[in-house]
């Protein structure tokens, strides 16, 4: 019986850690039965997250593929690459997404309109021109976006933030887009060319107010006179005389104006800055219609030399009626005299 006492109490202890281990199993089944299943996904998550957290910015995911992913925003990695142009991408699915630009298809349709589109994220965003919904408002202007993207942009007017450098000459801009278009002036690069005319352009927007010429086409109207314009900038412009708005003032006199471009040529008058300079005398000008104008010196130019002007004169003079109107002028100054 002795002999038998160490392995009964080895039984006794092992049953001993078992039922503790039930115990506290139990415990925690109870517990999880009185968290709802959101409190129960949560606990999930928060455990999850501390397997898979990112190194350089502490950014966590629940799954390693996740991280594995998200790491190539550190590393600059696409692996993913297009066969037929070479663009690459960090993941699958936006090549996947890509490659509809080149096969033409266009899985998202809106039914109001007919117009495409390669992500249903783009007609969801596009559905609200039709909707009317503006979800994103500014809470300093009151101006309503589509897009959280397009307020956030919009803000820089106020917040006067420029984050994109020209790394050429320091130039600063608020919009990527506008950076790019920018670069192309150091460049030289004019990537958008009019099948009519073949001139080309920096920007497909201009190529775009290009094509007006050649169509005839105004789309913008003033809603007050009716006037038609190519360009909605142009348009905007003409509102001002309507309204009486000069949005752009002059901080050393405060003259105002409502052309952004006629504040700059007038802000020379205070600085005495001379920006256009002749290649050939090296004389300078404030103003790039000075400089044209001075150029017809050295190239010999008279636009103003046609058959029209110089065989039409503007006014008929008979000299013999203006030496008698001056010779009595002349007679009765002497005799009030």
């Amino acid at each position: 019986v002795c002999a038998n006492v160490p392995r009964r109490l080895h039984e006794v202890e092992c049953t001993s850690k078992y039922l503790m281990l039930l115990k506290e199993e139990n415990e925690v089944l109870n517990e999880m039965e009185e968290k709802t299943p959101y409190e129960q996904h949560l606990d999930f998550i928060t455990k999850a997250n501390s397997y898979f957290t990112c190194q350089q910015c502490g950014k966590s995911f629940t799954q390693k593929q996740n991280l594995t992913v998200h790491m190539r925003v550190h590393t600059g990695e696409k692996p993913f690459t297009c066969q037929q142009c070479g663009k690459s991408f960090s993941q699958k699915q936006n090549l996947t997404v890509h490659m509809r630009l080149h096969t033409g298809e266009n899985s998202f349709i809106c039914e109001q309109c007919g117009k495409r589109f390669t992500k249903k994220q783009n007609l969801d965003i596009h559905m609200r021109i039709h909707t009317g919904e503006s979800s994103f408002t500014c809470q300093q202007c009151e101006s309503s976006f589509t897009q959280k993207g397009n307020l956030k942009v919009h803000m820089r007017i106020h917040t006067g933030e420029k984050p994109y450098t020209c790394s050429q000459c320091g130039q600063r801009f608020a919009h990527k887009n506008t950076l790019n278009s920018h670069i192309r002036i150091h460049t030289g690069e004019k990537l958008f060319t009019c099948d009519q005319c073949e001139k080309s352009f920096t920007t497909d927007l201009n190529l775009r107010y290009h094509k007006n010429i050649h169509t005839g086409e105004k789309p913008f109207v003033c809603g007050q006179c009716g006037k038609r314009f190519t360009r909605k900038v142009t348009l905007n412009y003409h509102t001002r005389i309507h309204s009486g708005e000069n949005c752009f003032k002059c901080n050393q006199c405060g003259k105002s104006f409502s052309h952004k471009k006629s504040l700059s040529t007038h802000m020379i008058t205070h600085t005495g800055e001379k920006p256009y300079t002749c290649k050939l005398c090296r004389k300078s000008f404030s103003l790039k219609g000075n400089l044209k104008t001075h150029m017809r010196l050295h190239t010999g130019e008279k636009p103003f030399s046609s058959l029209e002007f110089r065989h039409k004169p503007l006014i008929k003079v008979d000299i013999t009626s203006v030496c008698t109107y001056i010779f009595y002028l002349c007679i009765f100054e002497v005799h009030d005299c």
